[in-house]
């Protein structure tokens, strides 16, 4: 047997304190773990997150817990997960806003690139625009009708927001001149519009569907590239229009930078295990979630898509912080 001297003790010694990071991952995780969110408690991003933390807590047999840091767009909570200690152990819920905020900010406390490493791009909600009930019928008179009249308004959850951003993209391609209303949130803009104050709406599918369901509100189209499997026969904009209208929510796992990326890999590799969860399928499926398979890698691709895909939107409108 080969015997390791003093030379090869002090070698392997060194090795280690050359990576600080090998010392804890092999037991990982041995602790809650927190998501993070810039969201308030009760909606969409914030049911999104708690879904995946309960499957994921089962998984890794740690318990996985929500804690909203809401407000500033998502700045409080980003800039608390760009600041923590890159273990793993403290995780960023990213949403869509992420993909505007750089372009309405004229500078931010954090680096929305570099600041952060993407772990799982784990749902996205295509949105929907919907009318009053005795709005249009069709997608087509509404664009007809915002064409006729000038200043038809719409409403949104804010300045900046990426509904703000998907409906003045989708009023830009029909060639019509509408109003934005922004409110503080999405419910005050829905019940405007429920009221017929404003000639459409985008929303997510999770949020409108009880209006749909209850006769109050009526869906037009799917903001996105393919008809979504809970509404098979509601078409795509791109179908009626010819172009294609992408707009989407989001949800994205991020670490800290400096993360390591065995522990990156696990958290990944888990994520993806626990959307799978029966739980988790059949209630995305009522709520319009699309649950998604995805690397590292190719979730940090999309957010970084996301990003260059609104920014020349998002200076086209003049947004900034309000």
């Amino acid at each position: 047997m080969k015997t390791l001297g003093r030379r090869g003790i002090l070698a392997a010694a060194a090795a280690l304190a050359a990576s600080p990071a090998a010392l804890g991952q092999a037991g990982f995780p041995d602790r809650a773990i927190r998501f993070v969110g810039g969201f308030p408690p009760g909606g969409p991003a914030d049911l999104s997150a708690r879904m995946l933390a309960q499957s994921l807590s089962e998984i890794l047999g740690q318990q996985v817990v929500v804690e909203n840091k809401s407000g500033a767009a998502g700045n409080i909570a980003s800039l608390m997960v760009a600041e923590a200690k890159p273990d793993g152990y403290t995780l960023l819920v990213g949403t869509s806003i992420m993909s505007i905020v750089p372009s309405v900010y004229d500078k931010l406390p954090y680096d929305p690139y570099n600041s952060f490493v993407a772990v799982a791009h784990f749902t996205t909600i295509p949105m929907v625009i919907v009318v009053p009930a005795d709005g249009p019928k069709t997608l087509q008179e509404l664009i007809a009708l915002l064409k006729k009249e000038p200043g038809k308004s719409y409403g949104t959850p804010g300045n900046g927001s990426l509904i703000h951003m998907g409906s003045l993209l989708f009023s830009q391609r029909i060639g019509a001149e509408t109003l934005h209303v922004p409110y503080r949130g999405s419910a005050p803009a829905m019940q405007d519009t429920l009221a017929g104050r404003h000639a459409f709406q985008i929303d997510t599918l999770g949020s409108s569907k009880g209006f749909i369901d209850g006769g109050r509100l009526r869906i037009l189209a799917v903001c996105a590239d393919q008809r979504l499997a809970a509404l098979p026969d509601v078409p795509t904009v791109k179908e009626i229009t010819g172009f294609p209208l992408d707009v989407v929510t989001w949800y994205l796992i991020f670490a800290p930078a400096g993360t390591p990326q065995p522990i990156i890999d696990k958290l990944n590799t888990d994520i993806n295990q626990a959307i799978k969860s029966p739980a988790i399928v059949d209630k995305a499926k009522g709520l319009g979630m699309e649950m998604v398979q995805s690397t590292p890698a190719s979730s940090k691709k999309f957010y970084e898509e996301q990003i260059a895909k609104w920014a020349p939107i998002v200076k086209a409108s003049g947004a900034k912080v309000e």
